[in-house]
């Protein structure tokens, strides 16, 4: 028998496996803006519903990693009804930084569902002349 394929379901069909888990299961990844400025380059990560301890920030060889885990806080099921629409599970997020910046003095804070990072940038080296002695 003949069936007819059809390319479009299949990626669909891959693409939920990908992103939602064999399990249909959603996965959270925090949505992240970034933006700079002369003095810093301003991360800031939208992880509605979790504490600052609940969210961790590394610096590893020049690559930033936020991780957490966003936990369900309840599930209802009644007579046959389950629904969960939010994302829920564990993530990481990693990022090159740029040289400019000066991994020491990153400051993290947490307020109304945004974790909002920011990089400061190192001082140039400013040029200098030197003098040449003869001898």
């Amino acid at each position: 028998m003949l069936t007819h394929w059809d390319p479009f379901a299949e990626l669909s069909r891959l693409q939920d496996r990908l992103f939602f888990g064999t399990s249909r299961e959603l996965s959270f990844r925090p949505a992240v803006d970034i933006y700079e400025d002369a003095e810093a380059i301003t991360l800031t990560a939208e992880v509605p519903g979790m504490k600052p301890e609940e969210v961790q920030v590394h610096v590893d060889n020049g690559v930033l990693t936020l991780s957490g885990e966003r936990k369900l806080e309840r599930e209802d099921r009644k007579d046959g009804y389950h629904r969960i629409e939010r994302a829920y599970g564990t993530f990481s997020r990693s990022f090159v930084l740029p040289e400019t910046v000066d991994a020491d003095n990153i400051q993290a804070e947490a307020k109304d569902g945004l974790l909002r990072l920011r990089l400061p940038k190192r001082s140039k080296p400013s040029a200098r002349k030197i003098e040449v002695k003869t001898s």
